[in-house]
Parts: C-alpha cells; sequence; structure tokens
C-alpha cells in the first residue's frame, strides 16, 4: 500500500470517532446464563460476577458494558448497561463473605464457587485457583428517576 493511500485510509478512520475516542474504543459484555443468573441481575440481587483467572487485561474499574444473557455462541439479551466499580484478581481462599454475597445471594462457603466454576468452565477448580471479581452498578441511561 502507497503512502498516500494509507495516508487516507487513515484520515477517513479517525474522522469516523469522536475527538478523544480512539479507533481502538471497544465495547465490552458481561454475560450471564440465563438459568443460572437472570432474576439475580433482573431484581438488582447481583452486583458482582467471578471470572476464573486474570481477566483484568480485558475489564478494568470504570468501564462501561452491557450486561447481558444468554448461551455462549447463541443469542444474546441485553438487560442493562453498566458501570465496572472494581476489578479485583485473587485466589479462591481469599474470597470474603462480601464477595460471596454479591455473586449469587445464596452462597454461603467458597466450596459453592468452586462448584459453579468447575461447571461453567468444565474443568476442576481448587481454592488456590486464580480468578477475577468485578463489581459492577447498572446505569440509568434514560433519566434521574429516584434521586
Amino acid at each position: 500500500m502507497t503512502a498516500q493511500i494509507a495516508a487516507s485510509r487513515d484520515a477517513r478512520v479517525r474522522q469516523d470517532f469522536p475527538v478523544g475516542v480512539s479507533k481502538e474504543a471497544e465495547m465490552f459484555a458481561l454475560n450471564f446464563y440465563n438459568e443460572l443468573y437472570g432474576d439475580a441481575l433482573r431484581k438488582g440481587r447481583k452486583s458482582a460476577t467471578i471470572r476464573l483467572g486474570d481477566k483484568t487485561g480485558k475489564y478494568q474499574s470504570g468501564m462501561l458494558v452491557w450486561v447481558t444473557l444468554g448461551q455462549r455462541f447463541g443469542r444474546r439479551y441485553k438487560l442493562f448497561t453498566a458501570i465496572l466499580d472494581s476489578v479485583e484478581v485473587k485466589a479462591i481462599k481469599d474470597l470474603t463473605p462480601r464477595d460471596l454475597q454479591r455473586e449469587n445471594p445464596e452462597f454461603r462457603t467458597k466450596e459453592d464457587v468452586i462448584a459453579l466454576l468447575s461447571r461453567v468452565y468444565d474443568r476442576p477448580v481448587v481454592e488456590e485457583s486464580l480468578i477475577t471479581i468485578i463489581y459492577f452498578s447498572p446505569v440509568d441511561e434514560y433519566g434521574l428517576d429516584g434521586i
């Protein structure tokens, strides 16, 4: 590709993005399986998710994400937009009761998390396994209701 064509292409790309937004800007989603979390998300009882491994390369505090429901590689449904309040990496053994409660109001022990992650990721998970806890809050996109 010649330098003139490349410069022309780059100028067109830059025009498509507002000032201050890089062309690498992306929208991310936190997807949940309906049968596991749909009701808790809809009712606001779930405000965190625990993912196996270190996901800080993908999710960071302050990001806006879509919270979606649906099967992997299938149709998904947007429930709401959320802001990521905090993204923490730790071992399962270091989970606090508050972490458990925000992941799932019915969870009482770290073994509950181990059983869930083993099922979702279809592999053995142990207390030493590294996890990422993503805390999120819904964003009301349509006004200041309730304020």
